[in-house]
């Protein structure tokens, strides 16, 4: 399957795999230069600060299909390296602005990210949609697990 990819201004690039079989292909921050925020430095850089975000432009329109969705996940070098985590993880078929990668610092110093940087990964999934139906009758599932949840397994 083959997405279109519309170039909203110059230094976009369309997202790219490292390796064939890899499941994401990475997405790069693009400077806006229409924009400005709290996040952007003076050589046009974001800087996320400890416990900060930033929403980070790619400059890129993606059209995805009906039925699908893409995922945007972190970079793993990225999250262990750099503490730099994703957020607003789902754009949908039905979206047509600019895609932004909600960027998180968890760590304790400032990350810069530079135009044409890695930002995060996205990944091409197939959706079922449902409809949720409100009942009056109890739901039992008959499970062996019931409604243990938060840590009623164990935390080790």
């Amino acid at each position: 399957m083959k997405l279109k990819v519309k170039f909203l201004r110059d230094g976009a690039k369309v997202p790219q795999r490292a390796h064939p079989a890899d499941a994401g292909a990475d997405v790069f921050y693009c400077f806006n230069p229409d924009e400005r925020n709290h996040c952007i430095g003076e050589e046009n850089e974001y800087w996320i600060g400890p416990r900060d975000s930033c929403l980070v432009p790619t400059g890129l329109r993606i059209e995805i299909p009906p039925g699908y969705m893409l995922e945007v996940k972190k970079k793993s070098g990225i999250a262990s390296k750099r503490c730099l985590i994703v957020g607003a993880c789902v754009i949908d078929s039905g979206y047509d602005g600019e895609v932004f990668i909600n960027l998180h610092n968890l760590g304790h110093t400032t990350q810069k990210i530079f135009p044409g940087d890695k930002v995060a990964q996205v990944v091409l999934i197939p959706i079922e949609t449902c409809d949720f139906v409100a009942v009056d009758e109890p739901i039992n599932n008959q499970s062996s697990r019931g409604d243990g949840g938060f840590g009623s397994t164990g935390d080790r």
